[in-house]
């Protein structure tokens, strides 16, 4: 993967040829994708996003991450265009395919990993791996106008990879119908699934997405770090597994320095300060 060159502290130092502009403000990271016309998620932006969320993990003044994007449309997924200009490869692409499709699992797998907590902010279409790349985060928050589909099998090419993730934020059912379909749901249908969490109007979605990131910043980072793991983890557990798993993060988590400052100052009726021990 590339050497990610980071211009958090001043973006526009990215030029116009940034595929991802990162900014961190307040502890907060926000990443916009500005890949037009359709922000695909060629292998360069993969990489580049990867590469940021890597940073972000070991960097301690990034609390949230927000995954945003330029233009009108939040990512149209694969770069068709990348992918069927290896058709003439002298394996006939799988190796390029291969790298593609391996490099999208990685990114999402990031985003699953991540210590922190990961929302998108959608506002336009969020197509095959665009939409697989919003059922990935942790929150997602889209204006009234925001589209989702898994439209693979209208050009011959089922979303296997899109269905992963889309399938464990919808309903089985839900899922089936985009992934068979192929149609494009709305942002009410979309909440009605499960890939989204609130649905708010274009201009206050900035607004309304930094304000939960605000809100889950001024939280323990330790705290966050050891739910998240902890919440995956136990969503592929049998429910007597995942209970005893829970149990156990439960007492480690209240031997933790954050977990005795958060209990005395609620008792105290204070502010906590966190650490993050």
């Amino acid at each position: 993967m590339a050497e990610v060159v980071s211009f958090r502290k001043d973006p526009s130092k990215a030029g116009e040829g940034a595929l991802v502009i990162p900014q961190l403000r307040d502890g907060i990271l926000r990443l916009t994708l500005s890949n037009p016309p359709a922000n695909a998620l060629s292998i360069a932006v993969m990489e580049t996003l990867i590469g940021e969320l890597q940073s972000a993990a070991e960097d301690a003044a990034v609390r949230v991450v927000i995954i945003a994007s330029t233009g009108n449309v939040f990512s149209a997924g694969h770069d068709l265009k990348e992918l069927t200009a290896h058709r003439d490869d002298e394996d006939g692409g799988e190796a390029f395919f291969e790298e593609t499709f391996a490099l999208a699992a990685d990114l999402m797998l990031e985003i699953t990993r991540l210590p922190k907590p990961v929302i998108a902010e959608i506002d336009g279409l969020a197509t095959a791996a665009g939409c697989q790349l919003v059922a990935s985060c942790d929150l997602a928050i889209c204006t009234d106008t925001a589209t989702f589909c898994t439209p693979g099998v209208n050009i011959g090419l089922f979303c296997s990879t899109p269905m992963v993730a889309v399938s464990r934020a919808a309903h089985r059912k839900q899922a089936m119908e985009m992934l068979l379909t192929g149609e494009t749901i709305d942002a009410s249908t979309a909440k009605d699934f499960g890939l989204v969490n609130r649905i708010v109007p274009k201009q206050y979605l900035m607004q309304v997405v930094t304000k939960y990131a605000s809100v889950i910043a001024s939280k323990s980072p330790l705290t966050l770090k050891i739910g998240k793991e902890a919440f995956y983890r136990q969503l592929e557990m049998p429910v007597e597994e995942a209970y005893s798993y829970a149990a156990q993060v439960m007492v480690d988590n209240m031997l933790t320095a954050d977990a005795e400052e958060g209990i005395g100052a609620f008792l105290s009726k204070r502010v906590p300060q966190w650490t993050g021990e």
